[in-house]
């Protein structure tokens, strides 16, 4: 099977600092706002590089967006940065009223999101954000696995016309995609080939289905690995083709398991192709406080998570 090698554990919310400082160098209709938190979402370079196109909203996240709102009137393409638990509950009626209603032009880029948030507890982590932002109309919503994908992702909203929300994390994850690569919103990327089970997977549990495939392997169980990073608009047809193959499927996700990329994938298919399909997600909870790692493997979000998901789900077919 194909396998992937990680480069060195980087933070995803420093791609975004590096995506956002590229766009700052490129595309002069680029503006950032922040929430008091640049250091968190390393808009530093931007903000010292530009700082006639940067807006420090101070802890008023509804002013930010707001603000973002009435930007892209001049043509501006306005980023906004803060926590995802920021960027989303606390601000959801301005995103809805301003934003999405409107079709503006803002990319609402959110650090922090999931259980990996770690120490600050579940106050701060937010579990429910994707379920929030793709049910607004129009909204795109993308949730990328690692440093590279994160760095172009970032880019290429830029060029996108409307409303994206873009989310991404606190802690050194693997890096393991291509370091130049072409970011398509709304086209998943099949990782690996198999045909006894697909494994669809977003966010940081990209890597750790990966790791999961390789276990898998080992015992007899070919797995087709697919990133999911862009959860609204999904790649229906990638999702569709791989399970027509292995005629089931496991999601995995840092989220909930209701309003998540799992239950986007269930709606597929149930419309065209009922499959046996199994759930890695947090279970209608609130996280807690905790590292990374002992949050991941509390709450079954992990490598060896999606192992015993997949092997339940394969006795179904």
């Amino acid at each position: 099977m194909k396998t992937y090698e990680n480069t060195g554990n980087k933070d995803t919310r420093s791609g975004f600092g590096a995506g956002l400082t590229e766009l700052g160098q490129t595309n002069e209709n680029v503006v950032a706002l922040c929430a008091d938190l640049i250091g968190s979402l390393k808009m530093d370079d931007f903000k010292a590089n530009h700082p006639e196109r940067f807006f420090q909203a101070g802890i008023a996240e509804a002013n930010m967006i707001g603000m973002a709102a009435g930007l892209t009137i001049g043509g501006k393409i306005p980023f906004t940065g803060t926590f995802a638990n920021f960027s989303t509950g606390r601000v959801y009626d301005q995103i809805r009223q301003s934003v999405a209603y409107s079709g503006k032009n803002v990319k609402i880029c959110a650090s922090h999101a999931g259980l990996t948030l770690g120490e600050d507890g579940a106050t701060h982590q937010i579990l429910e954000d994707i379920g929030l932002m793709k049910m607004l109309p129009g909204m795109t919503v993308i949730n990328t696995c690692d440093y590279n994908q994160t760095k172009a992702a970032t880019i290429a909203i830029a060029d996108y016309n409307g409303p994206v929300y873009l989310r991404f994390g606190r802690p050194k994850v693997a890096n393991f995609t291509p370091e130049n690569q072409k970011f398509e919103i709304g086209k998943a990327v099949n990782l690996t080939e198999g045909t006894d089970v697909t494994i669809v997977a977003t966010g940081h549990l990209v890597w750790e289905a990966l790791e999961a495939a390789k276990t898998l392997n080992d015992k007899g169980i070919t797995a087709e690995v697919i990133n999911i990073h862009t959860i609204k608009p999904l790649d229906a047809k990638t999702i569709l083709d791989s399970v027509a193959k292995t005629k089931c499927i496991v999601t995995a996700e840092e989220h909930n398991h209701l309003g998540g990329l799992g239950e986007s994938v269930a709606r597929v298919l149930a419309q065209h192709n009922p499959t046996p399909q199994e759930f890695v997600a947090t279970n209608d909870t609130f996280g807690e406080s905790g590292t990374p790692a002992q949050l991941m493997e509390k709450y079954g979000l992990n490598a060896n998570a999606i192992v015993i998901a997949a092997e339940k789900v394969v006795k179904r077919k």
